[in-house]
């Protein structure tokens, strides 16, 4: 019958534009709406660290390494280390022992190498992979013998060359001036003052040697750590004064201050 065809029709057109439901809306606003979230990042990085291989016997060892703080007390500061322990045999317990010892003496101790199959674990820095040799990073020398010898001429050092990332300038004998700038991730140990004709983002270390009248100036003050005579102070405690502007750094009793560079 033409009106039942026209019936039949009816309901078919009916039948495909019927309303979804709610369960089906979610379900295709889930399959077209593009994924708001970003996506998980992986970034590589790499970083300068000192490796320490002890020596047996390891308290003979630490002896050592204290008569080196002791020469340059903020040696350290800041620094990650690598422990490398190859070819002493130490246990778990031994380890544990030398992580805590070199803690006490605020050594930063991020991974080791070397160890017994094992001996790592939870509490202990993990085995660090990937590593690869850069030149030795000088350490301060050790005491002159004790007998008299006629006093000399402290003598100054002179750099043309900005210092780079990464290195580290060691000079006890006298002043170091640096024609440049010291960028970040660089080291400064001089055993006088240091003089800096750019801007010091780095590491400057004066009066290494036991000199509390040192000094450090600068052209722009952006440091990551201050030290004078043992006393030393990071860039956390420097706050924004004299931020990137001239200044002089010099101890005042026990107190490292920063004043204006006229």
């Amino acid at each position: 019958m033409p009106g039942g065809e026209r019936s039949g029709r009816s309901a078919d057109m009916v039948g495909s534009t019927r309303p979804l439901s709610i369960p089906e809306q979610q379900k295709r606003h889930r399959v077209t709406q593009p994924n708001s979230r970003p996506p998980i990042r992986f970034r590589g990085r790499s970083f300068m660290a000192l490796v320490l291989a002890p020596s047996a016997p390891v308290h003979d060892w630490l002896e050592d390494l204290d008569a080196l703080s002791r020469r340059s007390p903020a040696f350290f500061v800041g620094r990650p280390v690598i422990l490398d322990v190859s070819g002493l045999g130490l246990d778990r317990a031994d380890l544990t022992a030398l992580v805590s010892e070199l803690k006490a003496r605020d050594v930063t101790v991020m991974g080791i190498e070397g160890a017994k199959s094992g001996s790592l674990g939870e509490g202990l820095p993990p085995a660090p992979a990937g590593g690869r040799p850069v030149d030795e990073v000088a350490t301060p020398d050790a005491p002159a013998p004790t007998h008299a010898e006629p006093p000399r001429a402290a003598r100054s050092l002179i750099l043309d060359q900005p210092v780079r990332s990464g290195q580290t300038i060691l000079h006890l004998e006298g002043d170091i001036t640096i024609m440049g700038s010291v960028a970040s991730g660089a080291e400064v140990i001089a055993g006088g003052s240091i003089h800096i004709y750019g801007a010091l983002r780095g590491r400057a270390i004066a009066g290494a040697s036991g000199n509390p009248d040192a000094r450090i100036t600068c052209r722009k003050f952006e440091p990551e750590l201050l030290a004078i005579d043992g006393l030393y102070r990071t860039a956390d405690d420097l706050g924004p004064d004299r931020r990137g502007q001239p200044a002089q750094i010099r101890l005042d009793g026990d107190a490292i201050k920063v004043a204006a560079l006229e």
